[in-house]
C-alpha cells in the first residue's frame, strides 16, 4: 500500500508546456506515473511527449477523468490554478510553486479542505510512492519499494536521507514532500496518522528544520496516537540564535521552533534522532 497517492491517480499538469513542466512530465512517465493530461490556456491541441495538451482542466477531466493535479504555474497564478482545480473535480492537488503570498495559500488550503481534496504543498517537492507513482519534481532514481515512510519539510534533505535509506537496501513505502511555507496542506499530522493506518509502511522518517511548530506538533500527537518506529533529522541545529533560516517556514518565536525545542521535543516522544542526514538509514537499520 501507500498513503495519498497510489497507480490509481491519473495526473495533469498544470504549467505543461513551460520548460519545468516539460522536463517533469517526462521524468514522471518515465517513473510510470500515469500523466494523462496537460494545461495551458492557449495551447490545446499540443502534445508533450505524447500527453494532449488543452486549455482548462474542466476540459482535461472530461476527456481523460483525470482525478489529480500538479501545479507548475508561477505564483503569481498559482492560486487561481488551484482553484480551477478543485473546482473541476480533482481530488488530489499537488502544488510545488514556491512564493505564493499568504493569503494566497490561505484561500486555497481552505477551500481544498472545503472541497473535501488532498493538497500537498505548496513550495514541495511532491509525492512519490515507489513501483505506483510519483507526483511532483523528487528525482525518480533515487526510489526503491519498501517500508519506510517519509515526511519532510525540506526538499533536498529529503533526497539525500532517501538515498541513503537506499544504499542500505531499505525501500521507501511513501515519500511525501510537505513544503517549507508556514501555510501548507497536508502536515506532519496528516502523513502520521496515514503511515499508522498503511500496513506497509513499517518505520516513519520525520524530517524538520528550525521554525514554526510543526515538528513540537507532531511530538504531541505521536505520544498519544502513534505506535510504529519513528525516526528524525532537524535541520538547523548549528544556527545562531535568533537566526532566520531561507524557508518562509522557518520562523522562530516564544521559545518555540528552535532546534533545540524539537530536539527535545522529539526525544519526549521516544524518537530516534540522527546527527546528519546519512545517520537516519542506521537508525533505522538498528531500531526498526
Amino acid at each position: 500500500m501507500s498513503i495519498f497517492v497510489d497507480e490509481k491517480n491519473k495526473v495533469l499538469v498544470q504549467g505543461a508546456t513551460g520548460h519545468q513542466g516539460v522536463f517533469h512530465i517526462g521524468e514522471m512517465l518515465n517513473f510510470g506515473t500515469k500523466v494523462v493530461a496537460g494545461v495551458t490556456p492557449g495551447k490545446a491541441g499540443q502534445e508533450v511527449h505524447e500527453v494532449p495538451v488543452f486549455d482548462t482542466v474542466m476540459d482535461a477531466v472530461v476527456e481523460t477523468d483525470a482525478n489529480t493535479s500538479l501545479v507548475l504555474v508561477p505564483a503569481r497564478f498559482a492560486k487561481d490554478a488551484v482553484f480551477e482545480a478543485l473546482d473541476a473535480g480533482i481530488k488530489t492537488v499537488v502544488v510545488i510553486t514556491e512564493n505564493i503570498p499568504f493569503h494566497d495559500a490561505m484561500e486555497f488550503v481552505h477551500y481544498a479542505k472545503y472541497k473535501d481534496a488532498i493538497l500537498i504543498g505548496p513550495n514541495c517537492p511532491g509525492i512519490a510512492s515507489p513501483g505506483k507513482t510519483k507526483i511532483g519534481i523528487l528525482p525518480g532514481g533515487i526510489f526503491m519499494e519498501g517500508n519506510v515512510g517519509v515526511a519532510s519539510r525540506s526538499g533536498t534533505l529529503t533526497y539525500e536521507i532517501v538515498n541513503s535509506l537506499k544504499e542500505k537496501g531499505m525501500g521507501q513505502s511513501t515519500c511525501v514532500g510537505l513544503g517549507g511555507d508556514p501555510i501548507i496542506g497536508t502536515t506532519f499530522i496528516d502523513a502520521l496518522d496515514a503511515f499508522e493506518q498503511d500496513k506497509d509502511t513499517k518505520a516513519v522518517v520525520l524530517v524538520g528544520e528550525i521554525g514554526g511548530t510543526a515538528e513540537e506538533d507532531a511530538s504531541e500527537h505521536i505520544i498519544e496516537h502513534i505506535s510504529k518506529p519513528m525516526f528524525a533529522f532537524i535541520a538547523g541545529r548549528t544556527a545562531p540564535p535568533g537566526k532566520r533560516m531561507g524557508h518562509a517556514g522557518a520562523i522562530i518565536a516564544r521559545g518555540k521552533g528552535t532546534a533545540k525545542s524539537k530536539i527535545e521535543a522529539f526525544e519526549k516522544a521516544d524518537v530516534k534522532l540522527a546527527r546528519f542526514p546519512t545517520d537516519i538509514a542506521d537508525l533505522v537499520e538498528k531500531y526498526s
